[in-house]
């Protein structure tokens, strides 16, 4: 298994981490691969707020190289608070340099805050579909070339495998995934976001799911969705995004758009 490429810090993978790994490796028969590096403990942890740089993630945040923190997990499960991390960033880089990193701090909050709200409205569509398709046009079931990472799309099939083999792929790459899940393959937001927690080792239902939805058109005002040189313009040498292995994504925003969304009405 390869580790993941976009990872900004290096696990510590003392001993004892290890061996809990391996145990619950051991558990988990069932699954293929080994168990992911990102190993949860304290030590990482603590690796991982050493690290923190909330100006350098405010100037890259969008590379998929880029200074991200990987405090997801930890946020996830509880180990860190939304507002310990909050005031470690503006502490350690001021209210004006902290500013973007506490924004996706406050989006994860206001989505928690809706979930609470309103359980179910994240598994159900906040709105009617803004891609000239109805729920029905979108398929039950994720097809088996994206369960095996094996669509014939290069770069997407790196994220993928990263996503199934790590636990953890950066934000832009699960927004990639998203709209090539919705839009390219037609398949319910709903089907790929209980795919994506049932791999994601910082899967939080109101996060995953109103991201989803945003990327559908179902809690946004249009449709997400990328091309070939977005791609290429924030991802690293790690990641092909070679024309001829990814010809199904390449192309300008006006020709993809009409190709996907061939019934949308134009935005007045």
């Amino acid at each position: 298994m390869t580790h993941n490429p976009y990872t900004t810090f290096t696990p510590v993978k003392t001993t004892k981490s290890y061996e809990s790994a391996v145990a619950v490796k051991a558990l988990s028969p069932w699954a293929d691969g080994e168990a992911s590096p990102i190993r949860g403990d304290i030590h990482q942890m603590q690796d991982v707020l050493s690290a923190l740089d909330p100006l350098s993630y405010s100037r890259t945040r969008n590379h998929l190289g880029g200074a991200v923190t990987q405090l997801s997990p930890f946020i996830r499960h509880g180990a860190l608070t939304l507002d310990h991390v909050r005031n470690l960033a503006i502490e350690r880089a001021g209210k004006k340099d902290a500013e973007k990193f506490v924004q996706q701090l406050t989006w994860r909050d206001y989505w928690q805050r809706l979930y609470r709200r309103n359980p179910d409205m994240i598994w159900d569509d906040v709105e009617a579909y803004k891609t000239g398709f109805s729920p029905n046009d979108y398929a039950d079931e994720l097809p088996e070339d994206v369960l095996n990472a094996q669509t014939g799309t290069a770069c997407i099939d790196q994220f993928l495998e990263q996503l199934m083999s790590t636990g953890w792929i950066h934000n832009h790459a699960r927004l990639y995934l998203a709209a090539y899940i919705c839009h390219w393959r037609r398949v319910k937001w709903q089907v790929g976001a209980k795919f994506f927690l049932t791999h994601l080792l910082d899967g939080d239902p109101a996060s995953n799911n109103l991201s989803w939805q945003w990327v559908a058109s179902t809690f946004s005002h249009k449709p997400y969705f990328f091309n070939l040189d977005n791609v290429a313009k924030y991802s690293g040498a790690d990641i092909n995004t070679k024309f001829n292995a990814n010809k199904d994504i390449a192309g300008s925003y006006e020709a993809l758009a009409e190709r996907l969304f061939p019934y949308m009405e134009p935005r007045r």
